[in-house]
């Protein structure tokens, strides 16, 4: 039994310090104890940092080190010799680095881990990393795929020959996505042959070679030989050289699908890779089937995540890749809970798959062709970028705008890759609450809308509505009567009681109070004109039908304009001669 204590520990952190009696506890059983406890917290790493006075071991968990234990110097030595012993290393050379593997149940888990020793001035580090490979067994649809993407990537896999590339920085998860799509291969009619360095996971029904460069066994060497074993899938682990890119790609025209890695950020900064190697152009372009690009960033825990505001920075950000307008994301609670650390939970990829088509293809061929005219190609609007699918990811609330901004510097990517707009249904998935839009754009549309509304489509308003609208008695408001250069298209709403207004006698020109009959086949009028509540009625036998409707319009000539006075008289019931029936409103 390992016996412990714990100095501190901060709920929902994850931050605390175990001290162990080294005492009554053997080195042995707290060694296995460590390991078990980096399996339990989910660690990818075990570090062994040698202090003046002691060892520090740290987890990296999520993609960030905390402090786990001390040892103090006096067990520093026991504790690395059995890290060694474990490993298959030489525990007397402490001098040179060394790598070793330790496979075994450890807390009855089997794990299957990496050893690496590094000397320092204050003794040896060892760092163990812990390969888990849970996820490439569920299937490449647990990877956290963009539908979209997803779709390119099981289409490349249908291809017979080419080769497909899998980019990124060390621990991207670049080898979990290679054996993850390794598996949905593994078929009994085909013949599959991998060249690692080192071997990370045995599959059922794989040839897996082993690289030694120190017996002449490398990549190259290795490549060489397997293209005489009649394969249908190769999988390099790494294209380190320009040897080895140069036959991975002459192996891939050669009627083989070949899966690797390189490491680069981007679709785009790969193709260059390739060709810095020595790759020939012609042969890159016909060889090259796919890339996939993908980094790691961590995951909102479910249970405490909370929906905020977007701020103007992030609005921004949205607007400029996105070409959205986002009101909300999800953001990580600081205090976590007890299912998590930090508001944080496990870790996912954030991918950029290009599948290369015919117009790339001449592109990649043609040496005068320029890196911008190359960008505009693969950035069409048809490629979901890093960034756009770490945003998409965002809104989703799988991860935060923060890890988003940690993951991906936002400031030097390139503007012209996003010169197309992001396609439609690559957006379906996002949820609707989170998008919102900007005012002038709402108010826009609204207006556009009235514009297109018909005047049969208009309802009568009531009495009541009718009061609330119109202005106090002897005024009228000077924005009902507008001077407009040019009419345009509106209604105008007429209450049941008319107001007479001065007319123009065209021959005379004279201002007289004229009664107006408005027939009742009517049109558009310039401006909308709401008529003040007092004023003079009208007799109802001059009256038409029609202007008894509360939507009544009226042509009026472009000339002249419309002058409200404040008082007016009511003119002698008589019907307007035929001659003034096209009159013009003075201004």
């Amino acid at each position: 039994m390992v016996q412990f204590d714990v100095k501190t520990v901060q709920r929902g952190t994850g931050s605390f310090m175990v001290s162990f009696d080294f005492i009554k506890t053997p080195i042995t059983k707290i060694v296995d104890y460590i390991i078990a406890e980096a399996a339990k917290h989910k660690s990818s790493d075990i570090h062994f940092d040698p202090r003046e006075n002691g060892l520090v071991v740290r987890f990296r968990i999520d993609g960030d080190c905390q402090d786990y234990a001390f040892v103090p110097s006096v067990y520093e030595k026991n504790l690395i010799t059995r890290l060694k012993i474990l490993a298959g290393m030489n525990i007397t050379e402490s001098r040179l680095p060394q790598d070793g593997a330790i496979k075994g149940l450890f807390g009855g888990q089997y794990l299957d881990m990496r050893v690496s020793s590094l000397p320092l001035n204050e003794g040896e580090k060892l760092v163990v990393r812990i390969l888990d490979y849970s996820r490439s067994l569920q299937g490449i649809d647990k990877l956290g795929f963009h539908p979209k993407n997803l779709e390119k990537i099981k289409r490349m896999l249908e291809m017979p020959n080419g080769i497909i590339l899998a980019t990124g920085a060390t621990g991207s998860g670049k080898s979990t996505t290679t054996y993850t799509m390794l598996e949905e291969l593994n078929k009994p009619e085909t013949n599959i042959i991998t060249v690692e360095d080192p071997i990370e996971m045995n599959i059922e029904g794989v040839n897996q070679v082993q690289v030694n460069s120190e017996i002449g066994m490398t990549f190259a060497a290795a490549l060489r030989s397997i293209l005489r074993q009649d394969p249908n899938v190769i999988l390099i682990g790494e294209i380190r050289d320009s040897e080895t890119a140069q036959i991975a790609v002459r192996a891939s025209i050669t009627g083989h699908l070949v899966l690797s890695t390189i490491h680069t950020n981007n679709a785009l900064s790969t193709v260059e890779r390739l060709l810095d190697m020595d790759v020939e152009r012609y042969l890159l372009s016909t060889a090259l089937t796919g890339i996939i690009s993908q980094r790691l960033t961590k995951m909102l825990c479910p249970h405490c995540r909370y929906q905020r505001e977007t701020t103007e920075y992030e609005k921004m950000v949205f607007k400029k890749y996105m070409n959205m307008d986002i009101a909300h994301v999800w953001d990580a609670n600081p205090k976590g809970c007890q299912y998590c650390r930090n508001g944080y939970h496990g870790r996912i990829a954030i991918h950029e798959v290009l599948e290369i088509n015919d117009n790339i293809r001449m592109a990649i061929s043609d040496e005068l062709m320029e890196k911008q005219d190359l960008a505009r190609l693969v950035y069409d609007g048809n490629t979901i970028t890093m960034l756009q699918d770490a945003l998409i990811k965002c809104l989703e609330g799988i991860t935060s705008f923060e890890e988003v901004y940690k993951t991906i510097e936002i400031e030097n990517e390139e503007d012209e890759n996003y010169e197309n707009k992001i396609a439609d249904e690559f957006c379906e998935f996002i949820p609707k609450e989170s998008l919102g839009s900007d005012l002038e754009s709402d108010e826009k549309e609204l207006l556009e809308g009235e514009e297109n509304i018909e005047a049969d489509d208009i309802e009568p308003l009531s009495q009541q509505e009718i009061q609330a609208s119109q202005p106090i008695a002897g005024t009228i408001p000077q924005q009902t009567m507008p001077q407009p250069v040019q009419p345009t298209t509106q209604q105008m709403i007429m209450p049941q009681q008319v107001q007479t207004v001065p007319q123009v006698i065209p021959q005379q020109g004279t201002t007289v109070p004229q009664q107006v009959a408005i027939p009742q086949q009517v049109q558009t009028v310039p401006q909308t004109m709401v008529m003040p509540q007092q004023m003079q009625a009208v007799p109802q036998q001059t009256m038409p039908q029609s202007v008894q409707s509360a939507t009544q319009q009226v042509v009026m000539p472009q000339t002249q304009q419309a002058v409200a006075p404040q008082q007016v008289q009511a003119a002698p019931t008589q019907a307007a001669p035929q001659s003034f029936q096209n009159y013009s409103r003075l201004n």
